[in-house]
């Protein structure tokens, strides 16, 4: 009987061995998986990105400073007629507050991508990585998009409406309709914020919370800019289709790819303990 106890006191003690190795490997994986980001930064990459869009940038304000302003001979002359059915509307149009509350609305958006940056312990210990991929986010959208303002030199709705003041059509920026800075830069932000959010927390949710809500403010920032004579419908369309897809874009290419980072996210060790050996194994699990 004290033969067959020893035996089973033996075999108890391995698989305790076994299960407090098994239990380790466990919380391994688990911190790890909390810890790691799902995006990298590479320098070369991330100079050309931010090169590009402060080139654009740069650009534009040449551009800008090279726009005539409209006369007044040349606005007399503006027949709101010639907009295509689907723009004439926005001619109607013409609301210091709706320009005001566009604004509102914008820094809501934007202050949301900060609220999940800063304010999520899990994001915020990867601030650097989210920081330089917004900073590369904005410089690009609002880069190419006043490079394309500055270009095609579109005329402001409002600019048709003959209760405007005119000192207001006077203006340089009269000429800078399509396409929409502030739908860019808040459909830009929005789709960013809610792909990093998703990324961190793939089973939250609060997923759909925070699509609705950041989405639903950018949207809110297209209409009051509809609503206060600053744009045309297709441009407001060209700006959220723009800045969503430089939103998405800019988180995605800084995923970090499974198959291609298995090797630095799998730790395979031997270990011993003098009384047993066995086999380390550590994985940092990324969802996508």
């Amino acid at each position: 009987m004290s033969k067959q106890m020893g035996i089973l006191s033996k075999w108890m003690g391995q698989r305790k061995r076994m299960f407090v190795g098994l239990f380790f490997i466990y919380l391994s994986t688990a911190s790890s998986a909390s810890a790691q980001s799902p995006y990298q930064l590479r320098t070369g990459r991330e100079v050309g990105l931010i090169g590009a869009g402060a080139l654009t940038l740069g650009a534009s304000v040449a551009l800008t400073k090279a726009i005539d302003p409209l006369t007044p001979a040349e606005i007399a002359s503006l027949n709101r007629g010639d907009i295509s059915s689907f723009d004439r509307n926005a001619t109607f149009h013409w609301s210091t507050s709706a320009d005001k509350w566009s604004d509102v609305a914008l820094v809501g958006t934007v202050g949301a991508a900060g609220v999940v940056a800063l304010g999520l312990p899990t994001v915020r210990q990867d601030f650097k990585t989210v920081a330089v991929m917004y900073i590369e986010t904005l410089l690009l959208a609002n880069g190419i998009e006043r490079t394309v303002k500055s270009v095609t030199q579109r005329t402001r709705p409002y600019v048709y409406n003959p209760l405007v003041p005119l000192d207001e059509k006077l203006d340089r920026t009269s000429r800078q309709s399509f396409f929409s800075g502030h739908a860019t830069n808040a459909f830009a932000s929005a789709v960013f914020t809610s792909e990093v959010f998703r990324h961190y927390f793939p089973h939250s949710k609060l997923k759909p919370v925070v699509w609705v809500g950041t989405l639903g403010l950018a949207s809110a920032t297209a209409l009051f800019r509809y609503e206060a004579g600053l744009h045309y419908p297709t441009d407001l369309l060209a700006g959220a289709a723009f800045g969503s897809l430089v939103g998405w874009g800019i988180p995605k290419i800084h995923q970090i790819k499974n198959g291609s980072q298995l090797g630095k996210r799998l730790d395979v060790q031997p270990w011993s303990n003098g009384m047993a050996n066995g086999i380390y194994m550590r994985l940092a699990v990324f969802s996508r």
